[in-house]
């Protein structure tokens, strides 16, 4: 019998198979003992997976997955390429796979040829790699022992294994108490402790910005990224979104509706899962019966910032509940049906991208118009009818937290539930021709550059009238948000009007040579305008990278300010009476001997110069004036 001879494994598998949660039968919060079990997988034994050969009772470490992969690669150097992108901020390597029927990996090359990109990223939350070892399955079923070579017929597949590879060494039983397996896994946070998955737009992770140099490079077609639920407990072992918000082209929302969500919700229940194609966020966590909520996902998310992009991006949600097996071999079958979807639809998916491209290239081609780009969205009020596979449940006062909690069963709930429907826009604005950064706000500058916006620079200082904001009322969160103090207050949807406010004035503004120029007439368009317009809800000023402009840093002494009171009073009649009258009315400011000074200090030329809430990124119909760029 030759190495590569095929038979069936018996596998005798001992061992702990995971953590359960609190809403099950088995409620035990520490890890299960050791359970025996026997499994039979058919194959060949030299390329079972690591977690196939382990019966889905663990899951490999990052050097054994990356030798499973370099493995493939040296028995198919003609079909695959492990390529590095960058380092994580502990040094590992990050890596994308590539999977090509023909050894073309370069991605210009792909793309001329009309040969559609899917792009699957996992191990974003490193305790949810699900998607890893559901990738390292269907890669070897490509290329090595066939079985799904068809999927490689047009379409090419690039996967990175273990995205937060930092998070993916922080291995632990402990680390996810919802989730049934494996023995161990990965943690949330990278190696400083932030959720990747909220740093799209902000850019701040060093994995964050590896992935926008690689995946600007690709620009891939279709992407997905992996993850496994939190949350309520019910039939389906595959949820999936694809975001089809009003930032992308209505011919591109139509494909997703009519054609992607129902072919790909029909393939997974047809290979042995039960798929829904939405993401389940109840409306009240502890009664399922009021039905399921709405989901926006703003640009710190990675569906919401492909929408940016003009592509289609998936989010897959596996169970958290069922046993590891499952929710591999289910992330499996979705991937496998998105390929073969990809493989039938390639035409039709890189023309939509082409028109997105050029839908975006044109967003600043009429500056200042009537025409408004969304920047926020929130439910529109609407609800529909959907059937839901639930368990049956009991709402009952827990005499632990005293609250209600809900105890489920395993007994199917098939019922009708509103799911809130449809959206409104919360906050927009009619796009500029560019935008004009002054140089020293580097750290704006340098997300959009690792964003690999094309920028200009101003060659001489200038000074003229721009479109600009005048904030104030900013209530920024105290408790740290992903390592820093943001006005939008956690993970709400956004909110109008509960960060502040910022009027859209004509300002006289100066600014300095080599100050940023960013116009809209380019692919990113809509990636700049999310991170530069305040009301967005992933922008700069929102994350707190404006955070210095609502310092006042000159202040008045007070035997300054009592002549300065007494003269604007001589002078104007009308502030005495308004002084007078606050006085008399506010009880708390009549007795505060500074607010009192600060009246008068605040209405003075002296406190204008202050700029407090100015917002210093100019909105520009023309360039031209600018001069020379450089």
């Amino acid at each position: 019998m030759t190495s590569f001879a095929r038979f069936a494994v018996l596998l005798l598998c001992v061992g702990p198979v995971g953590v359960m949660a609190q809403t099950v039968a088995d409620s035990s919060l520490q890890p299960r003992a050791a359970s025996t079990a026997a499994c039979v997988l058919s194959g060949d034994a030299q390329w079972l997976t690591p977690a196939e050969k382990s019966c889905y009772a663990t899951t490999p470490d990052y050097d054994d997955t990356m030798a499973y992969l370099r493995r493939v690669q040296a028995a198919a150097p003609a079909q695959v390429k492990i390529e590095g992108f960058g380092k994580t901020g502990e040094g590992r390597e990050l890596d994308i796979v590539i999977a090509s029927r023909d050894g073309v990996f370069d991605p210009a090359a792909i793309h001329a040829a009309k040969r559609p990109i899917v792009l699957v990223q996992n191990s974003i939350h490193a305790g949810e790699m699900d998607g890893k070892d559901a990738c390292l399955a269907l890669l070897r079923d490509m290329v090595i022992n066939k079985t799904k070579a068809a999927l490689l017929d047009r379409a090419v597949f690039v996967f990175i294994p273990m995205y937060n590879a930092d998070g993916h060494e922080r291995r632990s039983a402990y680390n996810r108490i919802n989730q049934d397996g494996p023995a161990e896994m990965g943690w949330r946070g990278n190696g400083t402790n932030l959720n990747l998955n909220r740093d799209y737009l902000k850019a701040d992770a060093p994995e964050t910005r590896a992935f926008m140099a690689m995946y600007h490079r690709w620009l891939p077609d279709f992407f997905v990224d992996d993850h496994v639920t939190d949350g309520a407990d019910y039939q389906y072992d595959v949820t999936f979104t694809i975001d089809d918000g009003p930032n992308l082209p209505a011919a591109t929302v139509k494909w997703i509706d009519d054609v992607a969500n129902p072919t790909l919700e029909k393939y997974v229940d047809a290979h042995g899962h039960l798929a829904f194609p939405n993401y389940i966020n109840l409306v009240n966590d502890n009664d399922p019966s009021q039905g399921l909520g709405f989901n926006d996902d703003p640009p710190r998310f990675s569906t919401g910032y492909m929408v940016l992009e003009g592509r289609p991006g998936m989010l897959v949600e596996l169970h958290m509940l069922k046993d590891y097996k499952t929710r591999v071999t289910g992330n499996y079958e979705i991937l496998a049906g998105l390929m073969d979807l990809m493989n039938h639809d390639a035409y039709k998916v890189i023309a939509l991208n082409a028109a997105a491209d050029q839908q975006a290239e044109s967003l600043g081609a009429h500056p200042l118009s009537d025409v408004k780009f969304p920047l926020a969205l929130g439910w529109g009020g609407q609800t529909t009818p959907v059937l839901f596979r639930g368990y049956k449940y009991k709402r009952e006062l827990s005499a632990v937290s005293g609250a209600m909690w809900v105890k489920y069963s395993h007994e199917p709930w098939n019922v009708s539930l509103p799911i809130q429907a449809g959206y409104k826009v919360t906050a927009e604005i009619a796009p500029p021709a560019a935008y004009i950064i002054p140089a020293p706000w580097t750290d704006v500058i340098g997300v959009l550059a690792a964003h690999q916006v094309v920028m200009q620079r101003t060659t001489r200082a200038w000074t003229g009238d721009v479109e600009t904001y005048q904030c104030a009322g900013m209530v920024w969160q105290e408790p740290p948000y992903e390592g820093r103090h943001p006005t939008f207050n956690g993970e709400a949807t956004h909110d109008p009007g509960k960060f502040g406010s910022c009027v859209l004035i004509r300002q006289k503004m100066s600014f300095p040579a080599g100050s940023a120029v960013v116009r809209l007439n380019q692919r990113l368009s809509k990636v700049v305008m999310e991170w530069l317009e305040p009301a967005a809800p992933d922008s700069a000023l929102q994350w707190g990278f404006f955070d210095s402009i609502f310092e006042q840093k000159e202040y008045g002494e007070a035997y300054v300010l009592e002549s300065l009171a007494r003269e604007m009073m001589a002078k104007d009649p009308k502030l005495k009476e308004e002084f007078e009258k606050k006085v008399s009315s506010d009880p708390v400011f009549a007795g505060n001997a500074n607010a009192r000074l600060e009246f008068f200090y605040e209405r003075s030329p002296w406190f204008a110069a202050n700029r407090v809430g100015l917002y210093p990124v100019g909105r520009l119909d023309d360039v031209q004036q600018l001069g020379a760029l450089k």
